[in-house]
């Protein structure tokens, strides 16, 4: 019995056993609290969430990778009004980048007003999120602060990121920031497709890759 399982395992395809090993992409769960990340909730929590019915959790799924903001309000049915998809962004938002996000796509944020979306500009580039809390904190108390830092994000430089940056990714596991380190210098954006490409599928590759970008190599 145990030479015939040997002989089995040496014919499965080398693809077939990684695909076996690789890590699951991480999914947030509703009752985690915090505003969810879109690409990582399971279809049925989906309908948990404000005005979420089985029609609209599917166009959510049936758009990932959600990659921007713009991209999910564009996946929702013209059905939902500005107030319903304010309330439902106050638990589920593809957070924007900071530095490239468009006056639009901040504005989607719930509660974000022409004068504070102005501010979020004013200050561009930001490096860290301790900028942005510094910056914006001038405008509203530290609760608010908080509040909006769920919507944003800053792009993580591929080869000069410390860990705790890399954890700072929406569903960053302690595994994958594993591999992420294991790869480095990555001298190209293929390289990292091809390296993280082999643990997770294409979205979940997809939407990783929207949070990172390539710096050089360190000498």
């Amino acid at each position: 019995m145990l030479h015939r399982l040997r002989l089995l395992a040496a014919a499965l395809p080398a693809v077939l056993l990684l695909g076996a090993c690789a890590p699951p992409a991480p999914v947030q769960h509703v009752a985690d609290g915090g505003v969810l990340e879109p690409n990582l909730i399971e279809a049925s929590e989906l309908e948990q969430l404000p005005h979420v019915d089985a029609a609209v959790a599917e166009a959510i799924v049936a758009a990932r990778p959600i990659l921007s903001a713009a991209a999910l309000d564009q996946a929702l049915p013209a059905a939902l009004d500005a107030a319903k998809r304010a309330e439902l962004y106050a638990k589920v938002f593809r957070p924007i980048d900071l530095n490239n996000a468009s006056r639009e796509e901040i504005m989607l944020i719930p509660g974000m007003s022409e004068r504070m979306a102005h501010e979020f500009e004013e200050y561009r580039p930001y490096t860290s999120m301790d900028q942005f809390r510094r910056e914006i904190g001038k405008y509203v108390d530290d609760a608010e602060v908080a509040r909006l830092a769920q919507y944003v994000h800053i792009p993580v430089a591929l080869n000069g990121s410390s860990k705790e940056q890399l954890q700072s990714i929406p569903g960053m596991s302690d595994k994958m920031v594993h591999e992420f380190e294991e790869y480095r210098p990555y001298a190209s954006l293929e390289q990292f497709r091809k390296e993280i490409g082999k643990y997770v599928d294409e979205v979940e590759l997809a939407r990783l890759e929207s949070y990172v970008y390539l710096d050089p190599a360190p000498e």
